[in-house]
């Protein structure tokens, strides 16, 4: 079988979309499945440094990625996702999907333009979406009257929360599989022996609430003398929501955008993983990279988060507090003894988004659509 996988972001800019994309096709290809995702792509050089002021990974992708267009910023749903908008991506999607002749058609974020949009209009083959946004997704009350009629086509729907399910459902009525993100797990990691250090990973968006943590860093630093190492955000963006903060740099390790890699690395040897967004997850990928490495998270008790934390796992906190924050780090910090078994059971929970059973399940959804008419046929007539 042969899948595409349609991603209408950026390959360039590290994100929960894309890497899930990523691992997607790699699990895929574990059960014989050929898998090509089909995603933007922002090459080194001028014009990409002017349409983006943050570095990201912009040497070739590797051969299971066909790029198919540049990308710019589009702020949508409290964070800044890096948009493929390009009309000549729209013809070269037409041109992959002649070429390619995949069996099935899976679409991440389906209603995105322009390459969501631009698969669906042109698939001929069984078409499987994924919506990964919640909230009020205030963006649809635009897309909706002018090409919402595309998710007519779709033969299976998928979202990666209740809360994802819930917030598509307002726009596009019918019927939603919950399939989670799925995560790496790394072999045999030990909750124990761990460095002095806690790290928090996002973007420089206000709904990741790095402010927030920089505001508890303070008490936490004072309190438990550990190190703060931020992973995704730009060094010179923290700096500067530091001086406007007013909050010393001290403790404090900016290290910008990493691979998965470096930021497994850095959970295997960090006490705790702390997650203080403020709203707007639907999931929470960075909590089970967490888990995988068996390290305890603390964080914000919001929709999404709540699906992925149990009492097991780490400690939730309220949403935008500071000081509660702080008092959740410090208090984990401090008992070793239920750091460590926190850290086992979040180890345990990650079992259950393993990759492998997830892309079981979407194996099954695959096999399932391909032996019916596709959704696509009948809408084109």
């Amino acid at each position: 079988m042969k899948v595409g996988i349609v991603v209408p972001y950026s390959w360039s800019f590290w994100g929960g979309v894309p890497e899930h994309a990523d691992h997607q096709a790699r699990a895929l290809g574990q059960l014989g499945v050929e898998a090509r995702i089909i995603i933007g792509h922002d090459p080194p050089g001028r014009l990409t440094r002017y349409l983006h002021p943050r570095a990201g990974r912009h040497e070739r992708p590797p051969p299971h990625v066909i790029p198919v267009g540049r990308s710019v910023i589009v702020p949508a749903n409290g964070a800044l996702p890096n948009i493929v908008l390009s009309p000549r991506a729209v013809f070269r999607m037409r041109q992959v999907l002649e070429r390619e002749r995949f069996d099935v058609l899976h679409v991440h974020e389906p209603m995105t333009p322009a390459l969501g949009t631009a698969a669906l209009s042109f698939a001929r083959v069984p078409l499987v979406a994924t919506f990964h946004a919640s909230g009020h997704l205030a963006w649809m009350k635009f897309a909706t009257p002018v090409w919402g009629f595309l998710a007519e086509r779709l033969d299976h729907r998928i979202a990666v929360s209740q809360d994802a399910a819930d917030s598509a459902a307002k726009w596009l009525p019918g019927e939603y599989e919950v399939i989670p993100n799925g995560v790496a797990l790394p072999d045999h990691p030990d909750p124990a022996g761990r460095e002095d250090r806690i790290v928090f990973i996002g973007r420089h968006e206000p709904r990741k609430g790095l402010q927030v943590l920089l505001r508890a860093w303070p008490q936490i630093r004072r309190e438990t003398g550990a190190r703060l190492r931020i992973l995704g955000a730009d060094p010179l963006q923290v700096r500067l929501l530091l001086a406007r903060l007013r909050v010393s740099d001290e403790g404090i390790d900016a290290l910008g955008f990493v691979e998965e890699d470096e930021r497994t690395r850095e959970l295997l040897a960090a006490r705790a993983c702390v997650a203080p967004s403020t709203g707007g997850e639907s999931f929470g990928m960075v909590l089970t990279e967490a888990f995988a490495c068996a390290t305890p998270v603390v964080a914000s008790n919001i929709p999404g988060y709540r699906d992925v934390m149990t009492a097991k796992t780490g400690i939730l906190v309220p949403p935008e507090d500071p000081a509660a924050l702080a008092r959740g780090v410090v208090g984990l910090l401090a008992d070793e003894a239920r750091r460590q078994v926190l850290g086992a059971g979040a180890r345990e929970r990650a079992q259950d988004f393993s990759w492998d059973r997830i892309a079981a399940r979407l194996l099954a959804i695959y096999e399932l659509a391909s032996e019916r008419p596709p959704a696509a046929l009948a809408a084109a007539g």
